[in-house]
């Protein structure tokens, strides 16, 4: 069953998403060149589509991405075209002789540019334009390189709408960074190349910049401090940093009311982080749904979740129940 997406309506303002999708059946197709390929395409795409990429993870049958989807501002004619020259570094001979044309009728507003930016703009400043287009292209140069043709991808893409700052987004955020360490592939999640931190450490602006939005500091050495200590209990031995704690031992926590520190239970696969629709404080998913309610006309009287207390969530709530564990 496809899973309705909230949205939030342009006058709100800014929108945060945890987005993953999946190759199809969930084969290994990934390895480190196609990686490599859709981290470079990730950024390309954002930067034409107009959306912020605050942190990833590109594993090798899915990825994570944490984005922030800016409210829809106009943007200039010169703006869509460095965006186009951006997205076809290397134009064939069409793509050259139309970009020749739009440049000509642009002192006159044409109607070959009229239509040309009517579609360029269709693809910025949302989440499934984005999402769709990052597809596309990584699909088309996956088939192209492997001798493959149909679908890469499982399904639409799944999304989570988040409060836009503060201890949800900082913990989704965490959580997509360990994904390599879940899957026991690194100890520390900087060792793997193709995620947010890693990328942040190496020194690569845009990233850096994206870490420091969720920490909500401007300066790169407090916001490295402040996300590390999130991602790994202060002295952690490494032994314990690379473990992934077991399900069985979560469970019992579970049952006899424990608590666990949060960056231990970052480690474990949780699906509020992926299918609970909105995550934020009460007020934020009451808000969201009240939006939802007023836009939809629809009644009917959806309760909002908090979090099992297994940790210090801040208060966390979450639209969507989860009829299957909520952990594993």
């Amino acid at each position: 069953m496809r899973q309705a997406r909230i949205k939030v309506p342009a006058e709100l303002g800014d929108a945060v998403y945890h987005c993953i999708s999946r190759s199809v059946n969930g084969e290994w197709l990934f390895d480190e060149p196609a990686r490599e390929i859709l981290r470079r395409q990730l950024w390309v795409v954002a930067e034409y589509c107009g959306v912020q990429i605050l942190t990833y993870a590109i594993l090798s049958n899915h990825f994570h991405l944490l984005v922030r989807v800016p409210q829809k501002t106009p943007v200039s004619d010169q703006e869509l075209l460095r965006r186009y020259r951006l997205l076809y570094p290397r134009p064939n001979r069409y793509q050259t002789a139309r970009l020749e044309v739009i440049e000509q009728q642009l002192s006159v507003d044409g109607p070959e540019v009229c239509a040309w930016r009517r579609r360029q703009l269709a693809l910025m400043g949302d989440l499934s334009p984005f999402m769709k287009l990052l597809k596309q292209r990584f699909c088309i140069w996956y088939n192209h390189a492997h001798n493959r043709f149909g679908t890469l991808w499982a399904e639409r893409f799944k999304s989570l709408l988040l409060e836009p700052s503060g201890h949800a987004l900082a913990s989704v955020a965490a959580y997509i960074d360990l994904n390599a360490v879940r899957a026991g592939l690194v100890v520390d999640p900087k060792d793997y190349r193709f995620c947010g931190y890693a990328e942040a450490v190496a020194g690569r602006t845009p990233a850096r910049r994206g870490l420091a939005e969720i920490i909500g500091v401007t300066d790169w050495p407090e916001a490295q401090a402040g996300y590390r200590q999130l991602l790994f209990d202060t002295g952690a031995t490494a032994r314990e940093q690379g473990d992934a704690i077991p399900l069985v031992a979560l469970e019992k926590v579970l049952a006899d009311g424990g608590c666990l520190p949060l960056s231990t239970v970052l480690r474990c696969r949780i699906r509020y982080f992926t299918d609970g629709a909105v995550l934020g404080s009460r007020a934020f998913v009451e808000e969201q749904l009240a939006s939802y309610r007023a836009r939809t006309g629809r009644r009917e009287r959806t309760p909002v979740n908090l979090l099992p207390l297994i940790t210090d969530w801040g208060e966390l709530a979450t639209l969507r129940g989860l009829r299957r564990r909520a952990f594993g």
